[in-house]
C-alpha cells in the first residue's frame, strides 16, 4: 500500500484547495480548472503541445462520461414543455396537492418518497421519474425549486445511496475490499446511514426555513438571456394548447401509468443504474411524442423537433459550467492515464486514491484517528464525483486500521462508504448533483452549497458517533 507521490499528486491537491475556495465564496470555477489541466498535463507529457490538447479532451471526456444524465434530462425537460403547454401536468399532480399543502410536508413528502424509490431503483431514475411529478406540487404549494432539490438530493442520493440496502452494489464493494461480509457492514452502516441522514436533513430544513424567513435565501433558478426560468415549469405558459377535458384526463392518467410500468419492469427484470434511466428516458420520448401529435395535429411532426430541441438546449446549458470542473476532477481517477498515458507509479490506482492511501500511511493509529481518517479518506476519494470509484480504497484502509486497532472493520468500512458516497455520489459535488438540479431548473453549483454545511456538520456527528461504536 505504499506509494510514492509525484509532483502531479501535489499540483492535484492544490488546485482542489482553490477550486473548493472558490466554490465557497460563489465565485466561478471554469478559468482554474482549465488551468489545473493544463499544469497536470505538462507535468505529465512535459510538452506545450500535450498539455494545450489535454484541455480539450478532457472535455471529450467528461462529456462522454456526462452524456446519459445529459440526454435523461434533456427528454424529460422536452415531455415536460409539452405536458405543462398542454395542461397535462396541471390536471395530473391535482391529486397530490391534497397531501402536500405546505412547504414542510412537500420537503420532507418528496424526500421520503425519493429515498424510498432510490432504495430499488438507485437515484438517478429516481429523480427524473419524482422531479417531474412533484416539483410543480412542491412550488404551487410555496417549497422553493431549490429546496425541492435538496430533498430529492440528500434523501436519495444521500441517505438511500450510501445505504445501499436493496440494490447491495456499495456495501459489496466496501465489504470484498475489507475481506468482510456484505451482512456485516450493512448492519454496521445502519446507525451511521440513520445519524448522518437525520442530522443532515433537519439541518439542511432548519437553515433553508431560517434564511427564508430573514429574507436571506437565493433559489439559485438558472435563467436565460430573456430572463425566463430554466425550470421545468417555465415553458410558454402564454400559448396553452387546446385539448378536450376529457382527452386531458385521459392522458393525464396514462402517463402515470407509463412511469409505474416502468418501475415494475424495472423490479422484474433487475434493471440498474444506465439501464433504469434509458427505460425511463425512451418512455419520456414516446409520451412527447404521443402527446405533440394529439396536441400539434398536422404540426405534430416538427413541434416533435421544436420540444427535443428546448430539452437539449436547456439540458446544454446546464451542464456547459459543469463540464471543465468535471474534466478536472476525472483526471483524479482512470481519466489521466486514458488521456495522458502511464505516468503514475506503479501500483497506483489514480492520484485521488494515491492521495488517500498516503494519508492512511501518515496518521497514529487508534479507534478515534481511525474514524477521523476513514471520513477524510472517504470524502477525498468522492471527489471525483461518482462515490464509488474509492469506497474499495475506503474498505482496504479500513481493513489495516481494525487490523491494527484490534476491532471496529466494519464500522470503520461502513464510515468510509457513508462519507465517500455522501460527498461524491451526489451531495456536494457539482456535476454529481445534476440530475436533481436540472430537473428542478436550479444551479448545480447553487444547490452544492445550500448542501455544504449540511453535510459537513452531517459528517462531523456520524464520525463522533462511529468512534464509541469502533
Amino acid at each position: 500500500m505504499d506509494i510514492q507521490l509525484l509532483p502531479i499528486h501535489w499540483v492535484y491537491l492544490v488546485f482542489i484547495g482553490f477550486i473548493l475556495t472558490l466554490l465557497i465564496k460563489r465565485r466561478d470555477t471554469t478559468m482554474i480548472c482549465v488551468v489545473g489541466i493544463f499544469a497536470l498535463g505538462l507535468l505529465a507529457t512535459e510538452t506545450l503541445s500535450g498539455s494545450v490538447s489535454g484541455v480539450f479532451n478532457s472535455f471529450i471526456y467528461a462529456t462522454k462520461e456526462l452524456m446519459g444524465t445529459i440526454m435523461i434530462i434533456s427528454i424529460i425537460v422536452a415531455m415536460s414543455r409539452v405536458l405543462i403547454r398542454t395542461g397535462i401536468n396541471e390536471t395530473m399532480v391535482a391529486p397530490l396537492t391534497r397531501f402536500l399543502r405546505t412547504p414542510a410536508l412537500a420537503f420532507w413528502g418528496i424526500g421520503i418518497i425519493m429515498m424510498v424509490t432510490s432504495w430499488f431503483f438507485w437515484p438517478s431514475p429516481g429523480v427524473a421519474l419524482i422531479g417531474a411529478v412533484l416539483l410543480p406540487v412542491a412550488v404551487r404549494v410555496g417549497l422553493p425549486a431549490l429546496g425541492a432539490a435538496m430533498a430529492m438530493n440528500l434523501f436519495g442520493h444521500g441517505i438511500a445511496l450510501s445505504g445501499d440496502y436493496i440494490i447491495q452494489g456499495a456495501p459489496k464493494l466496501t465489504a470484498d475490499a475489507a475481506g468482510l461480509p456484505v451482512t456485516a457492514v450493512m448492519e454496521a452502516s445502519v446507525p451511521l446511514v440513520i445519524v448522518m441522514g437525520l442530522v443532515t436533513t433537519v439541518t439542511a430544513f432548519w437553515m433553508m426555513r431560517r434564511d427564508i424567513k430573514n429574507g436571506t435565501w437565493r433559489d439559485g433558478l438558472v435563467t436565460s438571456g430573456t430572463g425566463d426560468k430554466g425550470s421545468l415549469l417555465s415553458s410558454d405558459q402564454d400559448a396553452k394548447l387546446n385539448l378536450s377535458p376529457k382527452m386531458r384526463k385521459a392522458l393525464a392518467l396514462i402517463i402515470p401509468v407509463l412511469f409505474a410500468l416502468d418501475v415494475i419492469a424495472m423490479f422484474v427484470l433487475n434493471l440498474q443504474g444506465g439501464d433504469a434511466t434509458a427505460l425511463v428516458g425512451g418512455t419520456a420520448v414516446f409520451i412527447l411524442i404521443g402527446v405533440t401529435l394529439l396536441a400539434h395535429r398536422n404540426q405534430g411532426l416538427e413541434q416533435t423537433t421544436t420540444y427535443l430541441i428546448e430539452g437539449f438546449v436547456f439540458g446544454f446549458k446546464v451542464f456547459g459550467p459543469v463540464i471543465p470542473i468535471a474534466a478536472f476532477f476525472y483526471l483524479g481517477d482512470a481519466a489521466f492515464t486514458d488521456l495522458f498515458g502511464k505516468v503514475l507509479p506503479e501500483g497506483s490506482h489514480g492520484i485521488v486514491n494515491d492521495l488517500g492511501v498516503a494519508l492512511a500511511g501518515v496518521v497514529p493509529l487508534n479507534g478515534a484517528v481511525g474514524a477521523v481518517t476513514l471520513t477524510v479518506v472517504g470524502a477525498i476519494t468522492g471527489l471525483d464525483g461518482s462515490g464509488f470509484s474509492g469506497i474499495s480504497l475506503a474498505g482496504s484502509i479500513a481493513q489495516l486500521f481494525a487490523t491494527a486497532i484490534g476491532s471496529g472493520a466494519a464500522v470503520l468500512t461502513a464510515l468510509g462508504q457513508v462519507a465517500a458516497i455522501w460527498v461524491g455520489g451526489g451531495t456536494l459535488i457539482p456535476w454529481a448533483l445534476i440530475p436533481a438540479a436540472a430537473i428542478c431548473g436550479v444551479s448545480p453549483f447553487e444547490l452544492a452549497r445550500r448542501n455544504l454545511k449540511p453535510v459537513l456538520i452531517g459528517l462531523a456527528v456520524t464520525t463522533v458517533v462511529a468512534m464509541f461504536l469502533v
